[in-house]
């Protein structure tokens, strides 16, 4: 079985022996203690086929006892030693302690090991593996250093391993060394997940901080976790207790060291970035660095002016698991008394003081604030625990307990944590009965827990109706609540609970905040968004910065989803998305972020990349606990089988997913997957199917309130309809469509195209595609080109069909759109043209296509470009469409580094 995160480092040892067909040398393995290499040398032992492995290993009780190592390696050889001559037989056998004599002369016993190795290895190659090289003896090292120096051209590999910068007797050998570097953090986190797969996300997290890719702490500080630990990050202690192998590699030399060393590592390890010399003039203290070179010489510090930086987290672990509480509490005062941050100063201060102060408690409550709006969840969590620890009245304390089992249930992903935290404020006894914090809480516990989605709504939508707050628009715990009331009665999905909602908002005084308004108008019904709603949602777009606050983010992209606007996120949600993998961001709303990503990446027509975002979203869904959110996914995979014209699989997920939300009585989940469902069937051909599915979305006729892929699946109702002679309802629904034309460019198209199809004016599919920035949805573009293509050919129009069929075709291959290509490749095969699926994709780009596309690439609209060289935006979207396919790309986020393969391509 490979090692994990190492695969590179055995491969590069491998390399450096086969390198110019030179088979043997010699090659030193360093690193820190734990760092694997004693792993790697396993590894590569086992993979050693047909050669005789030698191994010892320096021990530190044996480093007195000369040729103790040696003996440890040349003993499976035996003591007869035939190649040798008599001297040198005498005097090996006299080092190896096989015989008594004179003390033999080193240089002899060198020669006369090298020699019998030589010997050996022409029976048999060898791999000669020496571990913990800095504990060998004296008289071992010059041994294997003399025979390591000399083996290059022969069948004799030599491996060492020793900790960096400790070579003990071994010493400037002058051989080739590789330094085994700490796991990189996927592989650290793919270690731990497999061996540890059910420690809470929050204990993980601080795991990988704490081990910092050493593999041996990754492997051992779990073992010293009890269950709640393992589960509920707020019980874990300052530092992560050390097990006692851990404690023996560092927590001795901790111990050893004097107090004042102690002290000064105490005050390194909790104060972080905070330079000594204000640490001393803040509390007229009176050790200086000078106090830590005892600590430097036993290598746990660097020290620089003023400063120290300890040469591993765990050995900062160690230093705060020998310190008693009282040293802790003092080291939080003095480093408290230091530093410039109000947040900071006030975390010391809580971790300094034993008795309630209600002062502290307000503080810690309002750095908890701060910490949740720049998106540290789990910070947020840890600074309100503590301040209801601090909280003298049982009121206060019961509702900041709320609030973190809120923020652990609705943004962390530590649904462990917030259970008992919501156990504990229910506990104090006073917790108001309609706290809307614990009541969105367990409403969220409740849906990630295979609850039912409509208690979770009444028991939310009650707490809020019977709340004190007075319907006031500026009450924080209000507009929580009435998020994720929003969300549980979409998912609901039934009229009467998004009327219900929606009458909450409108109570709110004096008016619900622009986030709230466009979410409730766009995203909630926008079978209803206004004009102004639109222009809204525009300016909040417009208002988003790459250093946005993520919840404020997810949220106005949320409303920009059904108001297909979610390019315009694009950036700053991947910022987002990318700031999270690293560790910095909270749970849900990288899940909300993945979820736009996945949804903008399928429109636009990169539906590889959508489908690995839906993969990592389901893997961190699985990871957190948000096990309700899966569905996201499931409904994207959907869309991309269906586009894919993969039947089978879009119903299988399709109907795997409706029963899991019919279980869990999510009839608004449901909708979704059944716009996919209907999209696959017209893809397969199965139009009566595709009819049935599209109208349980939403009836003919009408654009049903409070489901916004009612929009998104009208154009398969109407196409469904008429292929299976339902003009009439066909008709019936191209007229509701036409009241959402204003909503986006996108319903625009696809609302004009649905009255297209049921009118008698071919015409009109002209004015669908005259619409701004149709190249942003490549697929929706495509289809309408092949709709009306289908309609030109039928009408005799050869020459048109053929123009718009061989758009549609080229844009339909580039996406993978198997069903809709081989229908327009029928269609231009009935005008005449046969059209070879990559015959675009050679093709020369003309000089105005080519500054198109390159101004396009710059991120110019095609209106601006338009203004730019004196073209309509239509004729730039055409160009565009055209460009496209001889790239071999689906839309404008790609141009950029298709132009540079083009030009390569070209150049050729």
């Amino acid at each position: 079985m490979p090692l994990i995160g190492r695969e590179q480092d055995i491969s590069a040892i491998r390399a450096y022996f086969d390198t110019a067909g030179v088979r043997g040398g010699a090659l030193l393995v360093s690193g820190d203690a734990g760092v694997g290499k004693t792993a790697v040398l396993d590894q590569l032992a086992a993979q050693e086929n047909g050669a005789l492995v030698l191994r010892a290993a320096g021990a530190q009780f044996e480093s007195e006892i000369n040729y103790s190592t040696l003996n440890q390696l040349l003993f499976p050889l035996g003591d007869e030693m035939p190649p040798l001559g008599e001297a040198h037989r005498t005097a090996l056998r006299c080092a190896l302690g096989y015989d008594v004599g004179p003390v033999p002369d080193r240089l002899v016993v060198s020669n006369a090991a090298l020699i019998w190795l030589r010997a050996v290895a022409k029976e048999q190659p060898l791999l000669i593996m020496v571990d913990d090289l800095h504990w060998v003896d004296r008289a071992s090292a010059e041994v294997l250093s003399f025979v390591a120096r000399r083996l290059v051209g022969s069948p004799i590999v030599f491996l060492g391993a020793c900790r960096t910068g400790e070579r003990g007797f071994f010493g400037q050998s002058g051989l080739n060394e590789t330094t085994l570097s700490p796991l990189a953090v996927p592989a650290a986190r793919e270690l731990v997940n497999t061996n540890f797969p059910d420690l809470a996300p929050a204990v993980r997290r601080r795991l990988l901080e704490t081990a910092a890719g050493n593999p041996l702490a990754l492997l051992e500080l779990p073992s010293a976790l009890d269950g709640e630990q393992r589960s509920d990050f707020t019980t874990l202690s300052e530092a992560l207790p050390l097990p006692e192998r851990l404690q023996g590699m560092f927590g001795d030399r901790v111990r050893s060291l004097p107090e004042k060393a102690r002290q000064m590592l105490l005050l390194g390890a909790l104060a972080g970035n905070v330079d000594f010399a204000r640490l001393r003039s803040a509390n007229n203290y009176g050790c200086v660095l000078d106090d830590l070179a005892p600590a430097e010489e036993a290598r746990l510090v660097h020290t620089a002016p003023n400063r120290l930086t300890f040469r591993h987290p765990l050995i900062k672990a160690a230093v705060v698991e020998a310190s008693s509480e009282s040293e802790r509490r003092w080291a939080h005062g003095v480093i408290a008394n230091a530093v410039d941050s109000p947040e900071r100063r006030v975390r010391h201060l809580a971790e300094s003081t034993l008795d309630p102060d209600e002062d502290i408690a307000a503080q810690l409550e309002q750095a908890a604030h701060a910490l949740s709006k720049r998106g540290d969840a789990l910070g947020a969590i840890g600074a309100l625990t503590r301040a209801a620890e601090l909280s003298p009245a049982a009121q206060a304390r019961g509702r900041r307990l709320a609030e973190a089992a809120y923020i652990g249930a609705e943004n962390g992903g530590e649904m462990a944590t917030a259970t008992r935290l919501l156990g504990d404020a229910r506990e104090t006894g006073v917790l108001e009965t309609q706290s809307l914090y614990a009541a969105a809480a367990a409403a969220h516990l409740l849906i990630n827990n295979d609850g039912d989605v409509t208690t979770a709504y009444r028991l939310l939508a009650g707490a809020v109706e019977a709340g004190d707050h007075g319907f006031d628009a500026e009450d924080p715990v209000l507009t929580e609540a009435m998020h994720s009331l929003m969300l549980i009665s979409w998912w609901v999905g039934t009229e009467e609970a998004g009327r219900h909602h929606r009458a909450l908002v409108d109570k709110l005084v004096p008016a619900p905040s622009p986030v709230t308004q466009v979410n409730a108008a766009i995203f909630a019904d926008p079978a209803t968004a206004t004009d102004d709603d639109t222009a809204a949602l525009d300016e909040l777009i417009d208002s988003v910065d790459n250093d946005e606050d993520p919840t404020r983010l997810v949220r106005i992209g949320t409303a920009a989803l059904f108001g297909d606007r979610l390019h315009l996120l694009r950036g700053p949600e991947r910022l987002l998305v990318q700031n999270a993998r690293e560790g910095n961001g909270p749970a849900r709303r990288y899940i909300g972020a993945l979820i736009h990503l996945a949804i903008d990446e399928f429109h636009s027509g990169r539906w590889d990349e959508a489908w690995k975002l839906c993969d990592e979203g389901i893997a961190m869904c699985a990871e957190h606990g948000f096990k309700f959110f899966r569905w996201y996914f499931d409904w994207v995979h959907a869309l991309i089988a269906a586009g894919r014209g993969q039947a089978a699989a879009a119903r299988q997920i399709t109907e795997t997913s409706v029963r899991w939300a019919q279980a869990n009585r999510a009839l608004g989940v449901t909708y979704f997957l059944q716009q996919a469902r209907a999209l696959a069937e017209i893809g397969a051909g199965d139009f009566q199917a595709a009819y049935q599915y599209a109208t349980r979305v939403s009836p003919a006729g009408q654009l049903a309130r409070f489901r916004p892929t009612a929009l998104w699946s009208g154009l398969d109702l109407v196409e469904a309809a008429l292929h299976t002679g339902r003009r009439a309802e066909a008709e019936q629904h191209a007229a509701a469509m036409a009241s959402v034309r204003h909503v986006s460019p996108r319903m625009r198209l696809l609302a004009t195209a649905a009255g297209a199809l049921v009118s008698a004016d071919v015409k009109e599919f002209e004015d669908a595609l005259s619409g701004p920035d149709l190249d942003v949805w490549p697929f929706d573009t495509a289809r309408v080109r092949l709709l009306y293509g289908e309609r030109l050919r039928r009408s005799r129009d050869t020459s048109g069909a053929r123009e718009q069929l061989t758009l549609a075709h080229d844009v339909m291959t580039a996406l993978g759109a198997v069903p809709w290509r081989d229908r327009a490749a029928a269609e231009l095969r009935a005008t005449g043209i046969t059209r070879q699926a990559s015959a675009a994709a050679d093709s020369l780009l003309t000089p105005q296509e080519r500054e198109i596309a390159e101004l396009a690439g710059s991120g110019m609209t095609n209106k601006q470009i338009g203004e730019k060289l004196f073209l309509s935006h239509r004729t730039v979207g055409d160009h565009l469409y055209k460009i496209f396919p001889k790239l071999g790309i689906t839309s404008r986020a790609a141009l950029r580094d298709a132009l540079t393969s083009y030009d390569e391509r070209t150049v050729m």
